[in-house]
């Protein structure tokens, strides 16, 4: 997810990590954090209309997150906790529901032409902004345009719609008026949208927060102020955001006014910041919250709670090498060294201890399957990384020969909670059995660790991605020459030309292009060796069981609250 795109994310490991932006991150236990943390349906209950029916008690949910929300504004959000929210108090044409299967938002239904080109959205007429103005297909049109406009500044808008959106890709160069983007409001309830070229996931980025809609008139009347505090906000979604106590937290209230308002069972959601592990179990044991994310050591002292839960989650973390920022980390052979140094097992089973698993590659486990033959991604292209110190040692030998250096030095740019201190720790230990080579750890707030990808002011980072919609393309397209969420100077043109194959001739060729999207995962990391994976995440949490109905998303807001709700409190 750092989803400049679509994002995850930020290991909101368990309270705790790295915050995935739908793109890297720290994240702290609340596990919407910008990684992306979800957990699947936990003893959280479905959202049937039986069990909603079920709600009892003070109808309000107590949460704790790892970060601040570093923006409100859908154009310019690109991590994990951003969408969290936004998905919570806003609506798009789309939202994900059970199984990660789109239910209709402010679109009834939709319609496809024969070529897959054109997409036409029906929009109820019943939806309303949180001021009452109705929602339009207007609404719509202005945040894409809005979205893929240079003078935006947006990352995930050209990143989202480029190639997707017609002409969004030049437009976002500033080569094409913004007018020209492939999208129209027919009537006010009718949105035509006209795409490059077919895309398979496109009904699948309508959920993400890139793509939900925005009134125009509110937003240029709050100018630069828009969507910094609470009251500079516009809700059109199950919630509305009341309070934001920047750096302690913020409370959202049902929305009233939404369209269907009616199956909304909470009365309001609280939020702390808590960068602590121990601050949030210590909260969750006097009842103030109702969930929390558990570090290593206090896993195996709740193992055995009925609250327990662990979740593997589609949402990987790496060391991410700036191949321009250190001679050193452009050396093919120094970043191979670096890979197969760190002992990932022992990584995942004694400093994370959550169920998180080794990433071997730049796709997760039991993420996507081969079109035919159902086989997971991750079985088919094996383990691309290993752990093998004595081939390390020699493939850094080869390195400093090349570079002509006998000793070397590499700044690592981590999180600033407790876990993600401790896992830096141990990567920093692990690295330094490269001969010669020693590595400064800079432990800085998560907004920082973002604002410092997106200038490429670092050498190493612990970073993460979750998945912006379910398709292998979501982790791949990330590293194109000059890709918005690329950040480590990594250009070659035969893996961008795989890229180019696989999402337009082989579009509608969905086993050749899986197949393609195979050989391009082993060029990126085993030839190119242009990320070091660490872990798959999984997040270890308690949950208070009088708290149903919540649904786990495998890309975009890690939870689904709009069905949540308190039972027997």
């Amino acid at each position: 997810m750092k989803k400049t795109n679509w994002l995850l994310l930020v290991l909101a490991l368990v309270l705790s990590m790295f915050l995935v932006a739908c793109s890297g991150g720290d994240s702290t236990d609340e596990g919407s954090s910008d990684d992306g943390s979800t957990d699947t349906e936990q003893d959280s209950g479905s959202d049937s209309e039986g069990d909603s029916e079920a709600a009892s008690g003070e109808q309000v949910l107590n949460l704790i997150d790892g970060a601040e929300i570093p923006t409100m504004d859908a154009s310019l959000a690109t991590d994990a906790v951003a969408f969290q929210w936004l998905g919570s108090t806003m609506d798009g044409l789309y939202r994900l529901g059970e199984n990660a299967e789109p239910e209709p938002g402010i679109a009834k239904d939709h319609t496809v032409s024969d070529d897959a080109l054109t997409w036409t959205f029906n929009l109820r007429d019943d939806a309303v902004w949180s001021n009452g103005d109705p929602v339009t297909a207007e609404d719509f049109v202005y945040a894409w345009q809005r979205a893929v406009d240079p003078d935006t500044g947006s990352e995930y808008g050209p990143y989202m719609m480029g190639g997707v959106i017609k002409n969004a890709t030049d437009i976002a160069a500033g080569d094409t008026p913004v007018e020209e983007l492939g999208v129209k409001a027919v009537d006010e309830t009718t949105l035509e949208v006209t795409l490059e070229k077919p895309i398979p996931y496109f009904e699948s980025l309508t959920t993400f927060g890139t793509f939900l809609p925005l009134n125009q008139a509110f937003v240029e009347e709050q100018g630069d102020q828009y969507a910094l505090e609470a009251d500079t906000l516009l809700s059109n979604g199950p919630f509305v955001m009341t309070e934001w106590s920047h750096g302690e937290g913020w409370t959202l209230e049902k929305n009233e006014d939404y369209w269907d308002a009616e199956n909304v069972k909470l009365s309001g959601i609280n939020v702390k910041v808590v960068k602590d592990t121990a601050t949030g179990v210590n909260l969750y044991e006097t009842g103030e919250i109702d969930r929390a994310g558990l570090s290593a050591e206090f896993v195996d002292q709740y193992r055995t709670s009925e609250d327990f839960r662990i979740e593997e989650e589609p949402v990987l973390f790496y060391l991410k090498m700036n191949q321009e920022a250190n001679e050193i980390l452009g050396n093919v052979n120094a970043r191979k060294a670096i890979q197969h140094v760190i002992d990932r097992q022992s990584m995942v089973d004694v400093i994370l201890n959550n169920g998180s698993i080794p990433a071997v590659g730049d796709i997760p486990g039991n993420f996507v399957s081969h079109p035919e033959s159902g086989e997971d991604f991750r079985e088919l292209n094996g383990d691309l990384v290993t752990n093998d110190v004595d081939k390390a040692q020699e493939l850094w030998t080869t390195a400093k020969e090349e570079l002509g250096i006998d000793t070397a030095e590499l700044n690592y740019l981590g999180g600033d909670t407790e876990v993600a201190k401790n896992l830096d720790a141990y990567i920093k230990d692990q690295l330094e059995k490269l001969e010669g080579l020693t590595v400064n750890v800079q432990s800085v707030p998560f907004q920082e660790r973002l604002d410092r990808d997106t200038s490429m002011d670092y050498e190493l980072q612990n970073s993460g991605w979750g998945p912006d919609y379910i398709d292998p393309n979501t982790f791949l397209n990330m590293w194109v020459t000059d890709g918005g969420n690329n950040k480590t100077g990594y250009a070659n043109e035969d893996y961008d030309a795989m890229i180019e194959k696989a999402n337009n001739e082989l579009a509608q060729k969905p086993v050749e292009r899986f197949e393609l999207f195979l050989e391009a995962e082993k060029k990126l990391i085993q030839e190119d060796a242009v990320l070091a994976p660490l872990y798959q995440r999984a997040v270890a949490q308690l949950w208070k069981p009088h708290v149903k109905g919540v649904i786990v998303n495998p890309m975009g807001p890690d939870y689904n609250y709009k069905h949540a709700y308190i039972e027997g409190k």
